[in-house]
């Protein structure tokens, strides 16, 4: 039994479908299935039951898949000892994070890494928001993934809070509610939301609290890009609610704080199980929480532009490119 099988069943036990755990695997299917097949020879027992759509385990393979991810597990932690012998000197590093809108500077952070640390190839993985970099870390795809916090961290993963900022209420300059010190969820909600797709980490967040507090709302708009947020707001076509720093950048707009219990929007680092994480991946994490940290102790919130200071919407636009298209930053 060789440990590569073992990746290979895990792989197709977890995706439940031979095609996803090839592309995984990054094997061609027919060899993706060999593997699988010689393992069940050794063992002498069948581990899968192949339908036409789905693969099932059988109760066998479900004992393995618990064994198999231990002997992983402690296959990838006996790497990573070796690794920290060899002290930073080699390897790769790969990083996904959603676009953070300037509050992180995450390629000058990288780049002292790279100054320090030169033969560490780092390969930087963005786009297609929090979920799908949550779901990186879970397969072993990156090292380390900035995120939205999500509302359950996923098992296996660790996630270290960065930053946070408050949830706010969204709409156009004219907006009757605009000058308002503040407003609540049930004040709102006659109006005409536009927010993202279902799915995103802000989206989720804002479903849930209106959830929580037994308003019901409605979303005609249904968007995958903060700047056509923005664009609907300015026009008035519907209001959002949005973390703090999306709307304090734009001029045409106006944001108004929230009363009430409400969620706040984290930024978190996503690794996996503590003694998994590689020592490249760990000295990065200790870089970031360093240099949050610096911005809480200057008096600045680690997740607000510090060009924004000041109680209402001030400064220009950020570029669409610096934020998540998903919503998960």
């Amino acid at each position: 039994m060789e440990l590569r099988q073992l990746e290979h069943f895990v792989a197709v036990a977890e995706e439940r479908h031979f095609t996803n755990a090839a592309a995984r695997c990054h094997i061609a299917q027919s060899a993706l299935s060999r593997s699988i097949l010689l393992l069940e020879q050794e063992l002498g027992a069948a581990l899968l039951v192949r339908t036409t759509r789905l693969v099932e385990l059988t109760e066998s393979g479900r004992q393995l898949l618990a064994e198999a991810r231990r002997t992983l597990e402690a296959a990838a932690s006996a790497r990573a000892a070796v690794d920290e012998v060899q002290g930073l000197l080699r390897g790769t590093l790969s990083i996904g994070a959603v676009p953070t809108g300037g509050l992180l500077d995450l390629p000058l952070l990288l780049s002292d890494f790279h100054q320090q640390y030169p033969a560490i190839e780092i390969q930087l993985l963005g786009g297609g928001g929090s979920t799908m970099l949550i779901e990186a870390v879970q397969t072993g795809r990156i090292d380390l993934a900035l995120v939205t916090m999500p509302t359950q961290v996923p098992a296996r993963l660790h996630a270290t809070p960065l930053a946070t900022q408050p949830y706010v209420f969204m709409c156009a300059p004219s907006h009757p509610l605009a000058d308002r010190r503040t407003v609540s969820l049930d004040t709102v909600a006659c109006e005409p939301f536009v927010d993202f797709q279902p799915g995103a980490a802000i989206r989720a967040a804002n479903d849930h609290a209106f959830g929580a507090a037994g308003v019901e709302r409605r979303v005609p708009f249904q968007v995958d890009h903060v700047s056509i947020i923005l664009d609907v707001v300015a026009q008035g076509l519907g209001v959002a609610i949005v973390p703090r720093y999306v709307a304090a950048g734009d001029d045409t707009v106006r944001w108004v704080p929230l009363s009430g219990p409400l969620p706040v929007w984290t930024l978190c680092a996503l690794t996996p199980a503590a003694r998994l994480v590689s020592p490249s991946a760990r000295k990065v994490l200790e870089l970031v929480v360093a240099e949050c940290a610096d911005d809480r102790a200057d008096g600045t919130n680690a997740a607000e532009p510090r060009s924004t200071a000041g109680t209402g919407p001030r400064g220009s636009r950020p570029l669409p490119s610096e934020l998540d298209p998903s919503g998960a930053a």
